[in-house]
């Protein structure tokens, strides 16, 4: 791990085993990677929920860090478009979302944004990212995301599908977008 910093991943999955069962394996393999020596914040993403995805909802990366015995070493990234997928309403409800997010989770441990458009409506447990304003959640809801006074302050990392002229030109539109 590198010190000092984020490591990001994807929680991973039960394959058929059962959510708990899951849960107990992601939090072991965390026991025994993480140690007090090290300075890194480790960071659990927010799923999309296909398949036996673990993550899918708050609850469930609740129930990871709850096993962890560095806990407070556990952070999370919140990926736009996995949180949309799983049915967060990040388009009408933001502030509802963040609160549920609090409740269950706390806004401190939250780390980074992926931040990203989808091509699925809210809810459909899929996966596909979109280019900012290309899909469902729309530049509208992006620009919210990106200037809610909640959020702007932490790190916010495009993961569209996109080359390398893609991207410097949707950073180009989210600074055109964002307020200072």
């Amino acid at each position: 791990m590198v010190p000092g910093n984020l490591y990001n991943f994807h929680p991973g999955s039960h394959v058929k085993q059962g959510v708990e069962v899951g849960v107990q394996y992601i939090a072991d393999t965390i026991n025994q990677t993480l140690t007090p020596a090290h300075t890194t914040t480790v960071l659990l993403e927010t799923m999309a929920g296909k398949g036996t995805e673990i993550g899918r909802n708050f609850e469930e990366l609740r129930a990871i860090i709850d096993k962890v015995e560095l806990g407070d070493r556990i952070g999370i990234c919140m990926d736009t478009c996995h949180v949309f997928d799983a049915g967060y309403d990040i388009v009408n409800d933001l502030d509802g979302v963040l609160e549920e997010f609090d409740r269950v989770l706390g806004l401190d441990r939250l780390k980074a944004i992926h931040l990203n458009d989808s091509l699925n409506v809210c809810g459909s447990h899929k996966d596909r990212h979109a280019k900012i304003g290309e899909g469902n959640i729309g530049l509208e809801a992006i620009t919210r995301i990106i200037n809610h006074p909640k959020l702007k302050h932490l790190p916010f990392l495009l993961e569209t599908p996109n080359e390398l002229d893609g991207y410097a030109k949707e950073i180009e539109l989210l600074k055109s977008v964002y307020i200072d």
